[in-house]
């Protein structure tokens, strides 16, 4: 073994109940003063993997080495006597403690336990003081005093990070770190990794963003079907090859942005308020319209009023005031029976895809029935229509179950996704709501929902798309409004704008509704219309430019 490899893993294998293989014969190796990016589709056992080397689940078979030496780690504490320390998607955090107390909570150095200590100062100023001196290491910056209620995801994942340098972790594994972050903040983040790797740290990457992967790494391990594939250095590769080597087969990365001859506004949202669960405000003032034959994205930092937004239009969710209006009419408080029969037939793709979606426990038949349970025709369903109608859907989505009588919770993330979307455009809309629709996805079924979304497009449907990955937003969206703090920072075409002008309308540093004359932003037309323009638009007139 090479005198700078931390971690090799020999022939792991790990079988979940149900003779589920998760990761088969797993060999890989793991050197310091590099960046590891882990790629692979959905259910190819990559975080599984990172999951075994950070103490949550034990191998089945297999040996670790660390530093050339046998490891055995059963938890995360084994995990850190070994100087190992993972980063979650969804963090780990106690959200009414502060950054210190969340930083050394469970820690003992010399001998005490530091965050037992409301009454030990001399304990709480000699932990801040070595926090203090790891952010300026690497260049963070943090409150250590703020509530993590309080703070930005990005402050949070701050707060991750130096939690487990602050243990002595000099393998860092991130998981999908970049996922809810602005492109500035992105590129911050990539600046304190590339000092991480300059101290000599292994850092670990799981992510599906191509970019970011042959732009922050220096070698990337390709996982497949719960087995390695081989491990190549980022400098000699590019993204189509590293896609088909995860897919095993070729593909072509290229999403479309079809031209259409719609342009009449079928939902005009006017002035909508909508308060969130707490009562605090998660949409003010809002105004924008949803046009047939184009897909308008919207853009934000988490938690910005968009999940309250794609609720609100659906019905699922009050609104405090303003309109929704289709042909002169507010739809608000209307019975769906209706909105359909005035002319809108709506889907709704939400983002808690197992929870609001999908019946977790019903079958891929009964979950495409679901909605009719309550149509009013009765206590019957026809099961076997539905049935042929699950099994069309299996076969032109690739959806890869036993049967169409299988529970959807069986299925993997990027299928359960498939059986969600196909359910909601098979119901024919005109107009689709769909919120993250490809988060957590491998790039391959990721292609296949931005395909579907482009087919529904060309048929003349109106569509709202609640994305993360700005890349995508630039590529497959014709517009994109942005959210700040529940404001609308203006609405800007694809084609003439820029990540750097969306990132900085995400943070609130450039409000394009006060900078309507500056043409060099891409700025929309029809996001500052008049009252009257607005009219003459909802009655099927185009200003053809906008």
């Amino acid at each position: 073994m090479e005198s700078n490899c931390v971690i090799q893993l020999k022939n792991i294998s790990k079988i979940f109940p149900g003779k589920v293989v998760a990761n088969k014969n797993v060999n890989l190796s793991v050197y310091k003063n590099e960046i590891l990016a882990l790629l692979g589709e959905n259910g190819s056992g990559k975080t599984t993997l990172m999951n075994i080397i950070s103490g949550i689940y034990y191998p089945d078979e297999g040996q670790i080495l660390i530093d050339g030496k046998d490891a055995v780690i059963k938890s995360p504490k084994d995990a850190f006597k070994y100087k190992i320390g993972m980063i979650h998607q969804h963090f780990k955090l106690v959200e009414t403690f502060t950054a210190i107390e969340n930083i050394i909570l469970g820690v003992k150095k010399d001998g005490f336990k530091d965050v037992d200590s409301e009454n030990s100062p001399k304990k709480r100023k000699k932990a801040a003081a070595m926090i203090t001196e790891l952010a300026e290491k690497y260049g963070f910056n943090i409150d250590l005093k703020k509530k993590i209620y309080d703070m930005s995801v990005s402050e949070k994942q701050t707060v991750e990070i130096i939690k487990v340098l602050y243990r002595g972790a000099d393998i860092l594994i991130l998981d999908e770190p970049t996922a809810v972050l602005t492109p500035q903040e992105t590129e911050k983040l990539f600046v304190i990794l590339r000092k991480m790797r300059e101290d000599g740290k292994a850092i670990i990457i799981i992510t599906h963003k191509l970019n970011e992967v042959m732009e922050i790494s220096d070698k990337v391990a390709i996982m497949r079907k719960g087995e390695y594939i081989t491990t190549v250095k980022t400098c000699e590769t590019n993204e189509k090859q590293l896609t088909e080597l995860m897919v095993g087969k070729k593909v072509e990365l290229k999403i479309d942005r079809p031209k259409t001859d719609f342009d009449r506004p079928l939902l005009e949202i006017r002035d909508i308020v909508i308060d969130k669960d707490d009562g605090s405000r998660a949409i003010d003032d809002v105004s924008f319209y949803i046009r047939g034959g184009e897909i308008l994205g919207v853009a934000g930092i988490a938690g910005c009023g968009q999940k309250e937004l794609c609720e609100a239009i659906a019905g699922l969710r009050p609104i405090k005031s303003g309109l929704i209006m289709h042909k002169g009419e507010n739809l608000i408080g209307l019975p769906p029976k209706v909105i359909i029969e005035k002319g809108v037939s709506m889907s709704f793709i939400p983002e808690d895809r197992l929870g609001m979606g999908l019946a977790p426990s019903f079958s891929i038949t009964d979950n495409m029935i679901i909605k009719n349970y309550s149509d009013g025709k009765g206590p019957f369903v026809d099961r076997k229509s539905a049935r042929a109608r699950a099994n069309a859907l299996i076969q032109k989505l690739e959806i890869v179950t036993p049967s169409s009588e299988t529970p959807v919770r069986r299925l993997s993330g990027g299928n359960v996704q498939k059986v969600l979307v196909g359910r909601e455009i098979e119901a024919g809309p005109n107009v689709i709501i769909t919120a993250y629709p490809v988060r957590g996805l491998d790039i391959n079924s990721s292609y296949v929902i931005y395909d579907i979304l482009n087919e529904q497009k060309k048929k003349g449907t109106g569509i709202l798309f609640i994305g993360e990955d700005l890349d995508v937003m630039l590529a497959l969206c014709d517009k994109i409004m942005v959210l700040c703090h529940g404001k609308n920072m203006g609405v800007v075409h694809a084609e003439k704008t820029t990540k750097e002008v969306l990132g900085l309308m995400m943070t609130g540093s450039l409000d394009l509704t006060e900078e309507k004359k500056d043409k060099n932003y891409g700025i929309a037309k029809d996001s500052n219309l008049t009252e009257e323009e607005w009219k003459k638009k909802m009655e099927g007139e185009s200003n053809g430019d906008d």
